[in-house]
């Protein structure tokens, strides 16, 4: 679902996978390929939308839970899109996979390496995401900030009334609160999170906080 020129949003398919994105640039990414098992539905939306995968420079992951990665290897091998981590990334690449599949009750996804190590900022084109480490959820989650466009894909870290668990391997419920806090003061027009639905404007974006200081007490 194409959400703006150039932006394009994959709703979750079934249990236990994730939001796709996809922007589109001078160089091309798509952000969380999702399960595995759902990828052949991920590639015929994104026909429909006119995209073909071997126009995709590059894989990105918000954080290695196989909800969200397990398609990593699979994507690249229909692409040929190389994969990108951001830096906090590597040293859990194989621990993070093995011990969160093991908790989910899922089969451990295919390996993957680094083809690209990025740190702090990535342009593309026409948008440059600025890269923020937020951990919590996952001590390796990062949220991309397109701040030209207010647009923050922010992964398991917040969700439309609602927040990403602590309780997963490595998680840390203080850290978790620390990240929303700073994404919280972010100007943000468009939030797109990991699972459910995106919110859209700066007043509902928001009020998305305000509810999740309210009612959840973490602020």
């Amino acid at each position: 679902m194409k959400l703006q020129e150039g932006l394009y949003w994959y709703k979750e398919s079934g249990l236990l996978d994730s939001n796709t994105y996809v922007i589109k640039d001078d160089i091309s990414v798509l952000i969380d390929p999702g399960r595995e098992k759902y990828i052949g539905l991920l590639l015929n939306e994104m026909q429909v939308d006119g995209i073909n995968p071997q126009t995709i420079d590059s894989i990105l992951i918000t954080h290695l839970h196989p909800d969200h990665c397990d398609a990593t290897a699979a994507f690249k091998d229909v692409s040929g899109a190389k994969v990108a981590l951001h830096s906090s990334q590597l040293q859990y690449l194989k621990v993070m996979i093995e011990e969160a599949s093991r908790f989910l009750g899922m089969d451990k996804a295919r390996e993957f390496e680094a083809d690209i190590v990025f740190d702090d900022v990535l342009s593309l084109g026409n948008r440059e995401l600025k890269i923020l480490h937020t951990p919590g959820h996952s001590p390796d989650s990062i949220c991309l900030y397109a701040e030209a466009g207010k647009i923050l894909i922010c992964g398991d870290l917040v969700f439309e009334k609602n927040i990403g668990r602590d309780d997963l391997p490595f998680g840390d419920g203080k850290e978790l609160v620390r990240s929303i806090t700073m994404i919280s003061a972010l100007d943000v027009e468009l939030l797109l999170p990991g699972h459910g639905a995106f919110i859209n404007g700066k007043s509902n974006v928001r009020r998305n906080y305000e509810f999740i200081a309210s009612y959840l007490h973490i602020f």
